[in-house]
């Protein structure tokens, strides 16, 4: 998950990763709890001072497991929250998807600009600066795009394959407001899975918030079934001091 999304700005201390791409997604703005931390006030203050240094927020993505209980008493005491619960679903190896591809899609070994445009229509924060921020993210490692179009020929859904160690990762599900519940987005996967298991992808994994129930379903039609989760976890700004 983290070659799949790589923050174009990363320090590992040898137990936690920093990672920071201009505030452009929290995925690529947080820390990594890859090791329990040996002392994690230290690890805590050395963070702190990181991403102070960048004018961004503290946030760590904890995933929920029994390594982890260390890190958020830690948190807990600091008061960081908890925000962003997601799943993570998987594809067992030996289920990949050997389908064809779809008619009136397109699969590109890169994003181009109709793809970018819908897709950051959809889930872009930000302007012209953050957009090429988001395109150096999708760029950090081997992918394939996506893109089916309406009946007119218009953008209507896109979708993300990347590719790493053998593994697939399903990122930027985005379908147009006037084409959702239209099969778009199903079509997309489709087409994703079906490249990626003729390029030698055989397992697959996507990322999905808990809350989205249309997307989870659509998963689990794929075959995708939970197995894990994580939380964001961001520090509270401190009020400054007031007065006259």
């Amino acid at each position: 998950m983290d070659a799949a999304w790589p923050a174009l700005e990363r320090r590992d201390t040898g137990e936690w990763v920093l990672r920071a791409a201009a505030g452009v997604t929290q995925r690529a703005n947080s820390v990594w709890p890859r090791d329990a931390a040996e002392d994690p006030v230290d690890a805590l203050r050395e963070a702190m001072q990181w991403y102070r240094e960048r004018r961004l927020p503290l946030i760590f993505q904890v995933t929920d497991s029994p390594a982890n209980t260390g890190l958020n008493q830690v948190l807990d005491a600091q008061g960081f929250t908890r925000q962003s619960e997601t799943l993570i679903m998987s594809r067992p190896s030996g289920n990949g998807f050997r389908g064809a591809a779809g008619a009136g899609v397109e699969v590109l070994d890169g994003p181009d600009a109709e793809w970018l445009d819908l897709w950051w229509s959809v889930d872009g924060r930000g302007g012209e600066a953050e957009r090429e921020t988001a395109r150096g993210i999708l760029a950090g490692c081997p992918s394939l795009y996506a893109l089916a179009r309406d009946d007119d020929g218009v953008p209507a859904a896109v979708g993300r394959l990347a590719m790493v160690h053998g593994t697939g990762g399903i990122y930027c599900m985005a379908t147009s407001p006037s084409a959702r519940r239209r099969g778009y987005a199903a079509t997309v996967l489709q087409a994703l899975l079906a490249e990626g298991g003729a390029r030698g992808v055989d397992s697959s994994w996507l990322l999905v918030t808990a809350a989205n129930h249309a997307a989870r379903q659509l998963y689990s039609q794929a075959g995708f079934t939970e197995s894990g989760r994580y939380i964001y976890r961001q520090q509270r700004p401190r009020r400054a001091l007031s007065g006259c």
